[in-house]
């Protein structure tokens, strides 16, 4: 009984630190997209096309682990700014391409540049192998198979 509530315990703490060390982080980070203008969402959807190249909209919710109808709104939204334009593919009309305007391009490039600047001051408190470490644990914790591991969370 005493080493289940060690363990309960020592899971639930480092949950706890993980989600408000993230959250800080990210509140950190977040400031500097809100000086450029643009939200979190914003941002992701000109981060891939500018990584990426055009994408249809169901691409772009998926990288940036959004939904189709938030993205529509958001890239709606950009596109009003001038920062995106939608294009059909001539193949196959069902499907729209989303791509950067020149504006968007240029307002993404000097975003990202400032984004990337606020995240390596932030990432700059670990060093190098602890940047490491910290990364293969969060993608380990990300990319963990739930129902395989873990049956009673199937219920």
């Amino acid at each position: 009984m005493k080493r289940e509530q060690t363990s309960s315990y020592t899971a639930l703490n480092c949950y706890t630190k993980l989600m408000r060390a993230a959250d800080s982080v990210t509140s950190r980070v977040n400031r500097t997209m809100s000086v450029a203008g643009l939200t979190i969402s914003q941002f992701g959807v000109l981060e891939a096309l500018y990584h990426k190249g055009p994408l249809c909209q169901r691409d772009i919710a998926a990288k940036i682990l959004k939904s189709t109808g938030n993205i529509t709104l958001v890239i709606d939204n950009l596109e009003k700014q001038g920062l995106v334009k939608r294009e059909r593919i001539s193949e196959d009309r069902r499907y729209l391409t989303v791509s950067l305007t020149d504006q968007g391009e240029t307002r993404i490039s000097a975003a990202f540049s400032k984004v990337e600047a606020a995240i390596i001051v932030e990432m700059g408190l670990l060093a190098t192998h602890e940047q490491e470490l910290l990364g293969r644990l969060c993608k380990k914790l990300g990319l963990r198979e739930i129902h395989s591991n873990c049956p009673n969370l199937s219920n």
